[in-house]
């Protein structure tokens, strides 16, 4: 497994990260039910996997199932906390609420303490911003990481908007977790070079992406253009992600052992990565 270092955290983390969606959502993406027995199996023969292939980054959040995937993760990594890094995360809200969700995923993931807590957001308004820069929000999440509950705090968010680049101004997150695939490229335009990665790479922050393989939104596209191709291209969706050289971590939702396997096989295949500048030599 390829390893990057995260930021000014200076944790180790896998250059792919076990994304926990897919574990606690019910029917995401395609039936599955964390509540059944043989669907909660296959996740934990999953973690397994991913523990085997040298994966130590597992990303959730209390929205994914309403705290059913942090269960799942809390079971599968009992007994080997020192070992992984647990990312999870809270939404926008006051700052005893924000307490309180942390302290109940401390429970459901059978820990005690987050190594990375995130503010979960999509897109910031202004009022979010306030709740979050003045409302008393981060004071709480600096307040949890000073008392040990919390290792690092970040925000993620999946738009490239004003909100991202103040967060990133204010010094005072650690990392953050950014919507970036071959899809949607927002946070880095390598042709210019512009974005949000770049800004926080510039701030010493780690830097960790979600929706690696663009959540199918590639593949509906291609079979929109071209109903009879069948191809695969998910080690091109890993692989252009990787390649980015801001990306510690490329967040991928795995629900079986084999798709750990398949796409941890793809990341140790260094080979298959290229200088994204080559792609815009067009422009130059």
């Amino acid at each position: 497994m390829e390893y990057a270092i995260f930021g000014n955290t200076g944790a180790t983390v896998s250059r792919i990260g076990f994304g926990g969606a897919p574990a606690g959502l019910k029917n995401y993406l395609q039936p599955f039910d964390p509540d059944a027995p043989d669907d909660r199996r296959q996740i934990l023969n999953a973690i397994d996997a991913a523990l085997e292939a040298g994966i130590n980054y597992f990303d959730t959040a209390p929205g994914y199932g309403g705290g059913k995937s942090e269960e799942l993760l809390g079971d599968a990594l009992k007994g080997l906390r020192d070992s992984v890094f647990l990312a999870s995360k809270a939404g926008v809200c006051a700052p005893d609420e924000l307490r309180r969700s942390v302290e109940n995923s401390l429970r459901r993931l059978q820990t005690d303490r987050l190594d990375f807590l995130q503010i979960h957001g999509t897109s910031y308004t202004e009022e979010a911003v306030r709740t979050i820069l003045q409302g008393g929000m981060l004071e709480q999440m600096i307040r949890l990481k000073e008392e040990g509950l919390v290792r690092y705090i970040g925000f993620t968010s999946e738009d490239n908007n004003a909100a991202v680049f103040e967060f990133i101004r204010s010094g005072q997150f650690d990392i953050m977790q950014i919507c970036y695939n071959l899809c949607m490229q927002h946070p880095y335009d390598p042709n210019r070079p512009f974005g949000s990665m770049l800004e926080a790479d510039k701030a010493g922050m780690g830097i960790a992406v979600m929706r690696t393989t663009s959540s199918g939104l590639f593949k509906r596209w291609m079979s929109l253009a071209d109903p009879n191709n069948r191809f695969d291209y998910t080690r091109a969706l890993i692989q252009f992600v990787l390649s980015n050289p801001y990306v510690d971590v490329a967040l991928i939702g795995m629900r079986t052992a084999d798709e750990v396997r398949e796409n941890a096989a793809i990341c140790d295949d260094t080979a298959g990565r290229f200088d994204l500048r080559d792609l815009f030599t067009y422009y130059r």
